[in-house]
């Protein structure tokens, strides 16, 4: 029988809290856990016979469950043959020079993004599309939340994400950088003239991108619908408008 106490703590890692205090988050199945062993340490695998036989030499610590005690300790309602505690990044925040490191990249922030399922969508685009920056403003949704994690599908392990005031950091870019935003009294995406590299913000799932963050922008987008003038909801999903904004991006390159 698995430790009780053992069992809680595993469990507690669902709290940002307590993410926060251990330095340290979960991801489960074969194929998360596996895309993130390339970039995160492993603390920890909480597995079935079946898979600790296929991986015999990992270096973590091991426990072996049956399919039931795992799914006493998963937070999926489909357990999938492991799951394992990630040691975080030492330092997920923004180095005051990043900024002007990532001059001429393509390079996504996201202003106020609640939802985890959005957050871990948006995190799959930025990869598809070789984005491998997303910038968070302190308020969107914490990037190791289990439900965030599975939504990336891995992709969490080529991305880097980062928190901070979007505006200090949209301060210390270069003047000449093209900064895109999608707004309803924007131009037409597929009209607009669009460069290879720049920033574009995301804005709240429900208030768009705040009044403070809207000051910087200086390339106003706005992604129609068909055909024009046609009676249709109010706005797209984020992570849908992300993943159609920078796909028109990456195809005028």
């Amino acid at each position: 029988m698995w430790s009780k106490n053992k069992q809680k703590w595993v469990r507690s890692l669902a709290i940002k809290k307590y993410r926060d205090q251990e330095g340290c988050f979960i991801a489960e199945g074969p194929k998360v856990v596996g895309e993130l062993l390339v970039a995160y340490k492993p603390l920890l695998f909480v597995a079935t016979h079946e898979w600790a036989e296929s991986h015999p030499n990992s270096d973590a610590e091991t426990d072996v469950l049956s399919a039931e005690e795992l799914a006493r300790v998963s937070l999926m309602q489909a357990p999938q043959q492991v799951l394992a505690v990630f040691q975080k990044p030492t330092e997920d925040n923004v180095p005051h020079s990043l900024g002007k490191e990532l001059s001429g990249q393509l390079v996504l922030l996201l202003d106020g993004i609640q939802d985890p399922g959005n957050l871990g969508t948006i995190v799959r685009v930025a990869n598809w599309f070789g984005i491998t920056h997303l910038v968070c403003s302190p308020d969107t949704a914490d990037v190791y939340s289990p439900k965030v994690v599975q939504a990336t599908m891995g992709a969490l392990s080529k991305v880097g994400v980062h928190y901070t005031k979007l505006t200090e950091f949209l301060d210390t870019v270069s003047s000449e950088t093209p900064i895109y935003g999608t707004f309803l009294e924007g131009k037409n995406i597929y009209e607009a003239p669009l460069t290879s590299g720049g920033l574009i913000i995301m804005g709240n799932e429900g208030q768009g991108i705040s009044p403070e963050v809207a000051e910087h922008v200086n390339h106003k987008l706005y992604i129609p619908p068909f055909p024009l003038g046609s009676t249709h909801v109010e706005s797209l999903n984020v992570a849908i408008a992300t993943a159609i904004t920078v796909a028109e991006f990456r195809r005028r390159k």
